[in-house]
This record gives structure tokens, sequence and C-alpha cells, in this order.
């Protein structure tokens, strides 16, 4: 029986990588009303241990060492709905995070005294993706435009990054905030040099923003590119995802521009996300089997598969210690997920031990 084999052949795998990885998830959480598009970006786990969920046009909290939940906001407007949601990685200032919306304007707000800060325009459509470096936040629209914000300046749009020509639905800065990755819904792959943003003056002293063009604009997949992670161990490796006409995931080395290897996993792929301390990585999936896949890097053998979605699983984000992975999926339940393990040096995960907890339903809202 193939599948027995098969079986035995990830199991044996496991037993390889040296810890045991539960199949099943450790909790599942109800998130009603979250929005079925792959386009989107609906989550994101924050460096204080919070987890931000968008369902349809509101945003919760939920406290991952408490288990308590906060309403953060509910857009206003009938046809107005959440789009993105991206914590801020600002040292000292993780508290703030970012709120895409159906209007193309961005919310920023305090996520621990629940207020408003700023709102920041300039997109003519929705903000469907967002990606933080330090003070700067970039957003990625409908458009096909990323713009860069200086969220401490009053006239906050420093530059505009133009190569794309339909939506950009992934975005995301490299470690050390020197590079940008963006995907789009035209197939393009785009990597971006830091040093090419910010204003500049003109010969009469006014300052001006800067249009950006790409270091490498590249078109090898075959639908569009959502799924976007670097790698924290190899400096300029970058992993991209492609959608259902596709279905690979590609890896780049981005200081160059080529394509280091291409591997057809089956099915579309909604999201990526690199283990912070083993040479893997997790991939999760639509049509047909809406399931997780960890991978041993740079082998790409499969070590495990990880079912119990019963639709696309469209976003993925790890707890900030990199051991708890959570999948939401069209579904409308989360998902968490012990698949990368305690790091090395720790046994518990600090302020989780989502392990000790069973498999329970909770709303969020």
């Amino acid at each position: 029986d193939d599948s027995d084999l098969q079986g035995t052949g990830l199991q044996s795998v496991a037993q390889k990588v040296g810890r045991r990885i539960p199949t099943a998830p450790t909790r599942i959480l109800d998130a009603p009303d979250i929005v079925d598009d792959y386009y989107l970006n609906l989550i994101s786990w924050g460096e204080d241990n919070v987890l931000a969920v968008a369902l349809g046009q509101c945003v919760y909290l939920w406290d991952a060492a408490t288990g308590d939940i906060e309403h953060l906001v509910t857009l206003r407007g009938a046809d107005d709905y959440v789009t993105s949601v991206s914590w801020a990685t600002i040292p000292g200032h993780s508290k703030y995070i970012a709120v895409g919306t159906n209007s193309g304007n961005i919310q920023l707000w305090d996520g621990q005294a629940l207020k408003k800060v700023r709102t920041l325009n300039g997109h003519s459509n929705r903000v469907s993706s967002l990606a933080w470096n330090n003070q700067w936040l970039s957003s990625g629209g409908r458009d096909s435009l990323i713009l860069q914000h200086d969220v401490r300046s009053a006239n906050h749009v420093v530059s505009t990054y133009k190569g794309h020509t339909q939506e950009v639905c992934g975005l995301k800065w490299n470690d050390d905030g020197t590079s940008l990755a963006s995907g789009g819904n035209e197939n393009y792959l785009c990597i971006w040099d830091a040093a090419m943003s910010g204003r500049s003056s003109n010969n009469r002293g006014r300052t001006i923003q800067t249009e950006v063009t790409p270091r490498f604009l590249l078109t090898q997949h075959k639908a569009a590119v959502k799924a976007l992670a670097w790698c924290p161990f190899r400096r300029g490796l970058l992993a991209s995802g492609g959608g259902t006409a596709d279905r690979t995931i590609k890896f780049w080395n981005t200081t160059n521009g080529t394509m280091l290897n291409s591997i057809d996993t089956g099915s579309q792929v909604c999201s990526l996300l690199w283990s912070k301390h083993q040479h893997e990585l997790v991939s999760s999936h639509g049509f047909s089997e809406n399931q997780l896949i960890l991978w041993k890097y740079p082998t790409m053998t499969k070590i495990q598969e990880f079912k119990g979605h019963t639709s696309r699983v469209l976003h993925m984000e790890q707890s900030p210690d990199g051991g708890c992975v959570v999948s939401a999926a069209a579904d409308e339940t989360l998902r968490f997920w012990d698949l990368f393990g305690p790091p090395p040096n720790r046994r518990q995960t600090k302020g989780f031990g989502l392990g000790n907890l069973n498999v329970g339903l909770t709303t969020i809202r």
C-alpha cells in the first residue's frame, strides 16, 4: 500500500530530525467571518506574544500567554473590511500595529492602549500586504504600488516602488532591513534595495519622494506570488511560493537573481515560514489536501504533513520564539501546531506552553 509506505517514510524522516513532531494541532480557535481571499494577509504574531486576527471588518488581539482576547477595531463603512495586519518590529515599540483596509487607508494603532495613533493614506485601492522595517512601513496595494511610509513623519510617504502591474499580495523585508521581496498577481517576484528609498531634495530645496525600481524582476512563477520567506541562516536566500497554476516553491540567490531550486508541491502555495533554529521550512496549501508540509532544507525531503483544515490554508505565522506555528484557513479556524519545536537551549516554549493544553475551541470575538 503506497500510503502505508509513505507514512513509514515520513515517520523515519521525523525520527531522523531528532524530535517528536505532533501531527495534531495543540489548539484550535474559531475564527468566524475570516475573509476567504488568497491575496490578503490577515494574521500577525507580534514580539509581545499577541496574535492579531482580522475577521471581516474587525481586528481582535489574542494573548498567547493568557488566552485573553481584546477587540481592537471595527471599521466603519458598509463596504470596508480589513485586508492586512502587521505588528511593528521597531525595537522598544513593538506595541504598534498597522491595519490595512479595503478603502485604501492604513490605520496605525497602539495595541496595548487600544487607541488609534494615525491614518496613512496614499493607495487608491485596497492594501493587501504590509511589512515593517524599523520605523518604515511598506504597504502593497491592489493599485500595483508599494509605498514606503515613515510613520514618524507628517508627510509620511517617502518613496514609491514601481515594478508590479497588478495587486501586490506578498511583502517581506529581510532580517537586516537591506532588501525587500514583493510578489504580485501578475506572477512577478521583485527584489528591492532599501538603499534606494528615501526622500531627495530638488534644486529649490523642497523634499520630494523618490520612485524606486526593482533590483531584480523575476518572472519564473506561473501564478500569483504571495508566499515569501527570507532564510534566517543564509544571507540573501529567499523562498517564494506560487498560486494554483504554479504550485512550486522556488529558492533564490537574491544577490545575483539566480533561481537555485524549484519544487512542485502539487497544490497552491499560500504561505511559507522558515524555522528559526532548524534547517527546515513549512508551507501551507490549498486544494486538494489543504495541508501544511514540513520540509528539510536543502534536500526538500518531506518531514511530515499536517492535515485537519477543510479549506485552503491562507496564512501562517510563528510564535516569537519560533517553536509554534499558527495556520488560518478559509474553514474559519486557526490551528496551532508544535512543528518546529522549542529552541535547542530551551525545553519549554517561553510563556506559551501550548503542549500542556488540550485541543479546545474558543471563538475569537
